[in-house]
Parts: C-alpha cells; structure tokens; sequence
C-alpha cells in the first residue's frame, strides 16, 4: 500500500467516525457522540503522521501528542487547540463510571452539536493542509 493510500485510509476513518458521531448526536446518544468525534480527530491526526513519516502512527489516543508528532499544533488558531482539548477527556474517561456519569451531565445536545461542528471543521482544515481538499474549501 502507498504512503499515500495509507494516509487516505485514516481520513476514510476519521470521515465514517464523524458520520457516526452525527447519528449518535440525533440519537441523543452525546456520550458515544462525543467518543466518535474524538476518534474522528484522532485518525485524521494519524493520517498527517503517516503522510509526514511514512510509518504507522503511534498507538496512542492523546490528541495533543498526536497533534504535536504531525506537525499541526503550531500552525492551529487558539480556538482550535481548544476544540482538541474539548475532545481529550471524551476517549478514555467516558469508559470509566465516576468519569462517565460527570461526563454524561456536561454532554448535553448543544455541546454535542458544537464537538461535531468543531471536528468537522478540524477535518476540514487538517485535510487542507495535507493537501487533500483545495485549499479554497469553506471550513465549516
């Protein structure tokens, strides 16, 4: 497989992992929607680490990390490194039932409609710059 049909691979992800979180959102299903947006972010950060290295990603889930080793986190505004950070406690302390339940109070269905708003948009900017959207595309 290409570097580059790797790199389209985790976009493919990230792309079915926002699709998922937008069913789960009119679900009203915010736990797991907040969990698939993180994922979201997740893979597409992963695609820029696969395109910038050539090697698979680190097995990690630390977005700011992730972020960090594919080389965006100096180039984000500071609203996006605060959508990043909205994102981090969604992957592992919504599995855990002291952190689910506070999470499960937060999560209400306009914060959700915003994490999907905010990942899409990161999607969308993350792909310009790798190049896989022109670079004229509206960031939603």
């Amino acid at each position: 497989m290409t570097n580059f049909r790797k790199c389209e691979y985790w976009l493919e992800l990230a792309d079915d992992d926002l699709l998922t979180a937008k069913v789960l959102l009119r679900g009203e299903r915010f736990l797991h929607c907040g969990y698939f947006c993180h994922q979201a972010v997740e893979k597409a950060f992963k695609a820029a680490i696969t395109k910038k290295t050539g090697r698979v990603p680190p097995r990690i889930h630390e977005l700011p990390r992730l972020c960090r080793i594919g080389g965006f986190w100096d180039r984000m505004s500071e609203a996006q490194r605060r959508a990043v950070d909205n994102l981090v406690p969604l992957q592992l302390e919504g599995r855990y039932p002291a952190y689910k339940e506070q999470l499960s109070k937060a999560l209400t269905a306009d914060f959700c409609a915003g994490l999907v708003t905010q990942t899409e948009a990161l999607l969308c900017w993350i792909r310009q710059r790798l190049g896989t959207l022109p670079q004229d595309t509206p960031v939603r």
